[in-house]
């Protein structure tokens, strides 16, 4: 029977037939393409009338069917290669970028620490001059990192982009040892926030493009915990240097500080050059069939495929979707309140300090916290993506957090407040992993949106470093009350944030429960096969 709807045939993009060019070399071998594989779906006369809505879209006349070397696999063969798989991106993925962040985290807080080496005694800063040297980075920061983002989608080159960028950060880095003058500091500063913005918003959507939702969670977590061991060696390092070679070849022991780690940062970027994968669809060391299920299984998971080529991705259109998203500015706000709760760690050792150790002995205390906040960290993400559930991995721990700055601020004696410097660090960043994770699984589709989502997440909530650096002069020590009691509020800001949000996606699902349409997610019936078509998309709550 003839049918009056019928999805006309296409030689572009999403066809049914493959262009010319593939047509005509019928001895070429076969390479996947997640979006031309398309089966067309018919329906009766009266069917299609019964049903028709009041416009058809194309993903309502067919669904998506699995690349030819996945497709005929067993289960049992499915799951096997799929671990192979994972554990293979995990070695060549996770070490790299982990100790690229480490460094990452590194050159840009070692300042807190050169205080305690000389550097501000040597140049002649105010308190007030050296706060804003620390505060100057994070404009720099938050100017980049939505382009940076958008472009490194563009062109889905991580492995080249992300090394590159990491080259002139430790270049300027290691540049801080030749500043005179507050000007110079300054300018060196501004331009090192610049740089590094390129790198943990690419390092968010780089992720993203690799794992499915339930393996984002821990995989966050392992790539934060880079920033929280940086604080624990930024201590050790500085008081190695500090009591060794203060002084050696004519210059102060901050001086050494920058040098050393800026000559590590260019090293180990070169290295990671050779190692990185780019996108699945452009990472030279799979093989056929382990390009084909790494597409495949980001593409089941969600119900659309991810990035397809350069030529699809467009900067303007991927921020427009991101900022029409009510989510995104929920998912805005709670990660604004994390970092300005999370900025304590910006003077980390100047607060310490106040317990009254020398320089020495402090930068050695401010190690065990930092250490405890990466094992809560892989403790509390592990679970999350074990469970998948986000909301109570996320709150619980700044209940904590909020206790521990109500201690810092109500006391002075010592062992109160260095328990509540143990608490503040885990506190804060044990749910700010998971809620990193959070962003990519509610704002998962097109990868356009989420780089740019990620971005401007992330550099809004640093906005908070810049203003948060002057709440914390040595005047206001040792309690700090004005600044531990902003703390308080921002994370009891940030528990609020997310039980909105979560309020937000329960009605979304309920919707989805309906077989209603929407906006950024995938509907019943129009997933993929897998477990998106057996039990439908749903946000991770």
């Amino acid at each position: 029977m003839a049918t009056p709807y019928q999805t006309e045939p296409s030689y572009g993009r999403g066809g049914l037939f493959k262009s010319k060019k593939n047509r005509d070399s019928a001895a070429a071998p076969e390479v996947y393409n997640a979006d031309e594989k398309v089966v067309v779906e018919h329906t009766s006369d009266t069917s299609l009338e019964a049903a028709r809505p009041a416009t058809i879209t194309p993903s309502a006349s067919r669904r998506r069917e699995a690349p030819p070397l996945v497709r005929d696999l067993s289960p049992e063969e499915r799951a096997r290669l799929e671990g192979i798989l994972v554990k293979k991106i995990d070695l060549r993925l996770l070490p790299t970028l982990i100790v690229m962040y480490l460094m990452n985290y590194l050159d840009r807080n070692n300042i807190a620490a050169a205080r305690l080496a000389g550097l501000e005694e040597e140049l002649n800063l105010t308190s007030t001059q050296y706060l804003t040297a620390v505060s100057i980075l994070f404009v720099g920061y938050i100017l980049m990192q939505v382009p940076s983002n958008l472009f490194l989608n563009k062109i889905g080159k991580p492995a080249i982009y992300l090394p590159t960028v990491m080259v002139i950060w430790g270049i300027i880095s290691a540049a801080t040892a030749a500043a005179e003058t507050f000007g110079g500091l300054i300018a060196i500063r501004f331009f090192l926030g610049f740089v590094e913005a390129a790198y943990f918003p690419g390092c968010l959507f780089f992720l993203s493009s690799w794992y499915t939702r339930k393996e984002l969670g821990f995989r966050t977590a392992v790539l934060y915990s880079g920033s929280l061991m940086s604080g624990a060696f930024s201590g050790l390092i500085t008081a190695g240097i500090t009591s060794g070679m203060d002084g050696k070849r004519g210059l102060r022991a901050w001086r050494w500080l920058f040098i050393i780690e800026g000559v590590i940062t260019i090293v180990i970027a070169f290295i990671a050059v050779f190692i990185l994968p780019n996108f699945p669809r452009t990472t030279g060391w799979l093989t056929e069939e382990e390009r084909q299920l790494a597409v495949w299984r980001l593409d089941e998971d969600i119900g659309e495929d991810d990035w397809t080529g350069s030529e699809d991705q467009t900067f303007f259109h991927g921020m427009k979707l991101a900022f029409a998203d009510i989510k995104m500015w929920v998912l805005m706000l709670l990660l604004f309140c994390f970092v300005a709760s999370g900025t304590v760690t910006n003077l980390f050792p100047t607060i310490v300090k106040t317990l009254g150790y020398n320089n020495i002995h402090s930068l050695l205390l401010t190690v065990p916290p930092y250490v405890l906040g990466v094992i809560t960290t892989f403790l509390n993400s592990w679970h999350a993506d074990k469970t998948g559930e986000r909301y109570f991995h996320i709150t619980l721990p700044l209940y904590f957090a909020v206790v521990a700055f109500i201690i810092a601020a109500a006391t002075i004696k010592t062992a109160p407040r260095y328990l509540a410097m143990m608490l503040m660090i885990p506190g804060v960043y044990t749910g700010y992993v998971v809620a990193l994770a959070w962003i990519s699984n509610t704002l998962p589709r097109p990868p356009a949106k989420r780089a740019a989502a990620l971005a401007a997440i992330n550099a809004v909530s640093n906005a908070s470093s810049i203003y948060a650096s002057y709440m914390y002069p040595e005047s206001a020590g040792p309690r700090y009350v004005v600044a531990m009691s902003v703390n308080c509020v921002t994370a009891f800001i940030a528990i609020v944030a997310a039980t909105v949000l979560r309020f937000i996606l329960l009605h979304l699902n309920k919707k989805l429960d309906r077989g209603e349409v929407v906006e950024g997610a995938v509907a019943v019936g129009e997933a993929v096969p897998g477990e998106a078509a057996r039990k439908g998309f749903r946000f991770v709550l």
